[in-house]
């Protein structure tokens, strides 16, 4: 399978994904679009995953790349891509998708749980996945569930934490695919944003926190076991 990533800023990469994929054999490739890196053409990527940043999907006045990014997006799941979107990446296909993205009631940093929906037991690419679990959170904006998409996940400062398209387009709002260096360096590049909150963590206990990353590393893998299966199916039973 031929994995491309879009990543918005130097310091939020692949991070475990790239080592799911490299075990499994899959090609991966990417674009920065900090460097504004050209695009890539539809017939040259299979899954494509749209990584998380700082900046807002609104602000295509101070990053003119978002525009061409949301039609990119657009385009490849038009073309029944498998997608995978994490937080920023997220809020830019549920954008695409015609649902609202706002500021939400809570600015949600550091190790908090999150709830599968009762709907997610119907979606094949979660049902691995225990109904509670702990993972990693850093965002302050929210998106609206799709108009078509199947609301999967919640947590108590954010209740749209996942979504899922026609099977085949993920939404997450948390991180699965960090590793204990991902969070360093979030909190060297965006440690002024931990102000203090009922679900913002201090630098000191997020780190103590880091052997939940085990756990977070095997559930990223089942999710994304469970999406090169469902896209292997679709492949061979295309809609």
């Amino acid at each position: 399978m031929r994995i491309h990533y879009l990543q918005h800023v130097p310091f939020e990469d692949l991070a475990n994904i790239e080592e799911w994929a490299n075990e499994k054999r899959h090609t991966v490739s990417g674009t920065n679009l900090f460097n504004n890196e050209k695009l890539p053409q539809m017939e040259d990527f299979d899954w494509l995953v749209i990584l998380g940043g700082p900046m807002n999907i609104y602000e295509e006045k101070t990053y003119p790349w978002l525009a061409d990014e949301k039609k990119f997006i657009a385009k490849a799941i038009a073309a029944k891509k498998t997608v995978l979107g994490i937080c920023l990446g997220a809020q830019l296909i549920a954008d695409v998708l015609g649902a609202k993205v706002k500021r939400n009631s809570f600015t949600e940093i550091g190790w908090f749980p999150v709830n599968l929906t009762h709907e997610s037991k119907c979606v094949p690419i979660f049902t691995t996945l225990p109904e509670k679990f702990t993972v990693f959170h850093w965002h302050g904006d929210t998106f609206d569930i799709p108009p078509g998409a199947v609301r999967v996940a919640q947590s108590g400062a954010c209740k749209n934490q996942a979504f899922v398209y026609k099977d085949r387009v993920i939404g997450l709002q948390f991180h699965l695919e960090y590793s204990l260096e991902s969070i360093k360096r979030m909190l060297e590049n965006c440690g002024d944003e931990l102000v203090g909150g009922e679900f913002i963590q201090k630098e000191d206990e997020i780190l103590a926190k880091k052997g939940s990353l085990r756990e977070t590393g095997i559930l990223l893998n089942s999710m994304l076991d469970n999406i090169e299966r469902e896209f292997q199916e679709l492949s061979d039973h295309p809609q």
